[in-house]
């Protein structure tokens, strides 16, 4: 178990929340961004990439390993 890598995914906010619908601010809040070019590093699961969808006009993901 000590040597299983964590899948993760990189997303980068670059697009202004400003004039966006409020759940998907909340949305870009809950994937931990909070400024332009704002960068997290997530683990991969189903509901991260739920959010990662719903916000894909405002997100970059940078790897997708």
């Amino acid at each position: 178990m000590a040597n299983e890598k964590i899948k993760t995914v990189r997303v980068r906010l670059v697009k202004s929340t400003n004039g966006c619908q409020g759940r998907h601010r909340l949305s870009v809040k809950a994937l931990g961004l909070r400024k332009l070019n704002d960068v997290r590093e997530l683990k991969d699961s189903p509901s991260v990439r739920g959010l990662i969808n719903q916000v894909s006009y405002l997100v970059r993901v940078e790897n997708d390993a």
